[in-house]
């Protein structure tokens, strides 16, 4: 425990001090045992009182703490995310994607999207195995057909990750995964749907398959293009330019 800390925890009364010591370490060895990674979401605190039996105050303490040491980050409407964790004596810190999805707006992930994604895309028209074109056609069948949006969002990510997989460069991937880790946690509570599902007609349907069919056809241009054609119709359906 640093300097800070131990200020921090003389000010406060000592029955208090240890119940939020005793809180911290219950939530370090959730984090652990729950296998959450830099960039994960905890669950809300209603659930994390229930799974650590404690108070709502002894919670919100050791939230506190965490918050403090660099552990934890908090976005109100979006919930505690995971920055660092600890394993045994070494302490791993997170790479940057908590921090940066902390201060970015939705607008400039999708930006940093189109820099990245569409050259994925080529890489994939250039590389992607028979294999890897069989997993991004599932996907995309999928998504397609998913009930929910929220099937549909895991099938789009899924459809997406397949083309990072199919550039079969584990740099880019990545890169990719840091990307969307970045992009779940800005995007998280941002959108509001009219219907319960993707209709039939969904611009993304089109936009998926356009990207498929260049990739499948080893067309570089055409598949980054798709792939920038597609992000830009997201950015323009979901968020308003700033």
């Amino acid at each position: 425990m640093n300097t800070l800390d131990n200020q921090y925890w003389e000010t406060v009364p000592a029955e208090r001090s240890a119940n939020a010591l005793d809180t911290v370490e219950r939530l370090r060895s959730y984090i652990t045992e729950g296998a959450y990674a830099p960039g994960d979401r905890l669950p809300p605190e209603r659930k994390l009182i229930v799974d650590l039996g404690v108070s709502r105050g002894a919670l919100r303490r050791g939230l506190d703490a965490l918050e403090r040491e660099g552990t934890i980050w908090r976005h109100v409407g979006k919930g505690t995310f995971v920055s660092r964790f600890e394993t045994g004596d070494t302490l791993d810190i997170a790479d940057w994607t908590s921090d940066v999805a902390h201060q970015l707006t939705p607008v400039r992930m999708v930006r940093a999207r189109l820099c990245i994604e569409p050259a994925i895309a080529s890489e994939a028209a250039l590389n992607a195995s028979a294999e890897a074109i069989t997993r991004m056609r599932l996907a995309q069948e999928r998504s397609h057909a998913a009930q929910s949006w929220e099937e549909y969002e895991l099938q789009d990510d899924s459809f997406h990750r397949s083309i990072a997989e199919a550039a079969d460069n584990l740099l880019l991937l990545g890169l990719f995964d840091q990307l969307n880790k970045v992009r779940r946690a800005v995007a998280f509570g941002a959108v509001t749907r009219a219907t319960p599902r993707p209709s039939q007609d969904h611009s993304s349907f089109a936009e998926h398959e356009a990207i498929a069919a260049a990739i499948e056809a080893r067309d570089r241009a055409r598949a980054q293009s798709a792939m920038r054609r597609h992000l830009d119709s997201v950015s323009a359906r979901l968020f308003e330019e700033e």
